[in-house]
Order: C-alpha cells, then structure tokens, then sequence
C-alpha cells in the first residue's frame, strides 16, 4: 500500500528555504509533487508534518497541507482499489490532478521559478499583479472558478477602481494566462477550465505603444548642457553612450568593461538575445570614458560604477540592481536634467534608443539596421522601424492637402 507524507524536499533555495511537497512512496519507489511553498526548516516541524507557529501564515498553510494531505491520501486509496499492482507514478498522476487545482500554490510557484531563474524585471512586474487578482478574489480560487465572466469583472475593476490603462489590463491578464499554462503543463489542470483564446475566451491583444524619440536639437542641448552636479554629468553619461552606439539597451551600458574595447572598437555580446558584434568607438565615447578611466582598477573592470561591488554571476541581484539604476538615471533625467538643458521633448534611458531610430529614419538600409540593432530577423527591424518612419505618409498627406 503506498504511503503519502507532506515533506520538505531537500533542494535548497537560495534563500534557504526548501520545497514543500507531497512524497508518495510504494514498494520503496517514491516521487514527489510540489505544493508550490517553500520553507526554512527551522518553520517545520517534520514529526507532525506541520508548519511552526513562528511562521506568519502557519494556521493558513497548515490548513492547506491538511487538505491537500487529505484528498492526495483519498486518491492514492481511489487508484490503489481500482487496481492492485497500480505504481507509483500512476498514483502520482492521480493525486497530481487535485494537487495544484487552486490559484494561490501556483501562482506562488510560478513568481519562485521567476525568481530562481534570475527574471527579476518580470518578478518584479508580475508580483503585485498576483496580489491585486488575489485580493479582487478576496483570497485563492479554484481554477475552475476563474471564467471568462469572472476575468471580464477584473477588468472594468482595474480600469474603474485603479484606473489601469489598457496596455496594463493585457499585463494582468498575460500574468493570470502564464500561471493557467503553467498549472497545465504540470498536469494539475484539465485544458477545459482554460478561459482564454478561441471563439468564447478571453483575447489577449497588446494595444500599440507609441514610441517617440527627443530631436537632434535636443540632443545637441544634451550634449553641450553644463552639468556641475556629479550624479546628472553621469545620468547623461549614460543616456549619450547608449545613443552613440546605436541605441544600445541600457542594461549592456551598464554592464561594458573596459576589455570591451579593443583597437579603437567596441566588442559586445548583447545580453537579451547574446548577438555578438562590433562598432566603432566614437570620438564622443572616448571623451565619456576618459572621465571614468581614473576609477578602472583592471583590465577587465566594468567601464560605469553602477554594479560594481555585487556579485556578477547572480543574475537575479544584477537585474534588480539595473532596475535601481535605470530608475534613478530616467529620475535625474526627467526631473534635473531635462528642465536645466531646456529639452523639449521626454528624456529617459529608453529614450536613447527611440532617439537614434527616429533620426535614423530611412536614411539608412534595413540590413544595417538590423546588424546595428542585433535583430536576428529582419522583419523585427521592420516591424521596430516602422514607427519612426514619417517620410511616405508626410509626401501622401502633402500630395492631399498641398501643404
């Protein structure tokens, strides 16, 4: 007869903690199905296969491991009459249908893989998203009960109650499909209770963004603007080395090191998609670094002080530590920088990269484009070019209207 016990697994978390699961066990083969919490061992008590009264949410998570204990126990016996010589895998695959079958343990299990994989954007993003639908919901909710009627009443909440714009309601209802994908591919969840796509779900279809860059006027107002305060000179450091190399995303800004540079060009592997190329180093890029070589302690020494100090290889640490970065360089951009060189138009890092695509225009070929941008295809260079291109629609509506 199998045995089922809620046990804490022994792969360590970075932050110490372990998985909590249930631990199915037959003629000494055992497998595991994870519950989606994860635990310090100090918070558990393994004799009573309870949670300690020292956690914060012990009476909550306790009555959930009863629970699930329970139903796990009554599917292991169900599978077990129907056939004598059932195994362990089978019964696991029994269990693991009423395991998972609520939205809190998997949402809490998909933000953990987030995390564990280093997305901290996305972790970050997607945390508060999981706490807002949890309390619309007044707690967790069976899956089943998350209908198309029930997504529909979530969205004139957040646009009437917390006046989300519409490209933030896609956000929310791109989090809810994630952890509904994920509850399926971990066969807790039957397809039919999915309440997206198809002629009756819920659609998903992101609104476009526009995307505007400030005007070379501005840019010179940049360039040439006195900054006697440290912290705005590096702000526009930043922001001038990103547009100088075609738009380079800020977060491969913040990552150069000064053996990146090599015979008066710049080696990089851009880290969204880990394209390898080369520029040329622009005279106007030496004059930034000049200001920054004083600090360079070894070859290999990032160029920009923002992540120095921190461990490079823990990616999740390093994406939030750019975030904190990113935030305070578009703070001091917005708010300092813009009104003291009297720019006119929006200033922020990603700005840098609308920037040189708006002034790029169609002046140069799409291959160049798209060797510059590191696109793997040249459709998303088009796609991505598309909205700085003004040159065709400007001559039509001349041709109307005889401006």
């Amino acid at each position: 007869m199998a045995t089922v016990k809620v046990v804490l697994r022994k792969k360590k978390n970075k932050d110490g903690s372990y998985p909590l699961a249930i631990r199915i066990t037959k003629d000494r083969k055992t497998s595991f199905i994870h519950l989606g919490y994860h635990l310090k061992p100090e918070e558990w008590n393994a004799d009573k296969e309870q949670v300690k009264s020292s956690h914060p949410n012990s009476k909550r998570l306790n009555n959930f491991i009863l629970k699930k204990k329970a139903e796990a126990s009554d599917k292991s016996i169900e599978a077990e009459t129907i056939k004598d010589d059932v195994s362990v895998r089978a019964i696991r695959k029994k269990i693991k249908s009423v395991t998972g079958a609520t939205f809190a343990p998997q949402a809490e299990l998909y933000l953990t893989r987030l995390k564990e994989a280093g997305n901290f954007n996305v972790y970050a993003a997607e945390k508060p998203r999981v706490k807002i639908f949890k309390e619309f919901n007044g707690g967790d909710i069976a899956f089943s009960d998350i209908t198309v009627g029930l997504l529909e009443r979530f969205k004139l909440y957040l646009k009437s109650d917390r006046g989300s714009s519409p490209r933030t309601i896609m956000n929310y209802l791109i989090c809810i499909r994630a952890i509904f994908n994920q509850a399926i591919k971990e066969e807790v969840l039957d397809k039919k209770y999915y309440p997206f796509g198809g002629e009756s779900g819920i659609n998903i279809k992101l609104p476009e963004s526009t995307k505007i860059g400030i005007s070379l006027e501005d840019v010179i107002k940049l360039e040439t603007v006195e900054l006697t305060n440290h912290n705005h000179d590096h702000a526009r450091n930043l922001w001038l080395t990103s547009y100088y190399f075609a738009g380079m995303r800020i977060s491969d800004v913040l990552r150069l090191k000064w053996s990146d540079f090599q015979n008066d060009r710049l080696h990089y592997t851009m880290g969204k998609n880990n394209k390898v190329g080369s520029l040329k180093l622009p005279e106007k890029v030496l004059r930034i670094l000049e200001k920054y070589e004083p600090q360079k302690n070894a070859p290999d020494d990032l160029v920009f002080p923002n992540l120095k100090g921190i461990n490079l290889d823990d990616s999740f640490l390093v994406k939030k530590k750019i975030s904190y970065s990113v935030n305070r360089c578009n703070k001091l951009l917005q708010e300092y920088i813009t009104p003291i060189a009297k720019i006119e138009g929006k200033l922020s890092t990603h700005v840098a990269r609308h920037t040189f695509a708006t002034l790029a225009g169609d002046k140069v070929p799409l291959q160049m484009l798209q060797k510059l941008y590191r696109h793997s295809d040249v459709r998303t260079t088009m796609g991505y070019q598309s909205a700085f291109i003004y040159k065709d629609a400007d001559e039509a509506l001349e041709a109307v209207i005889g401006m």
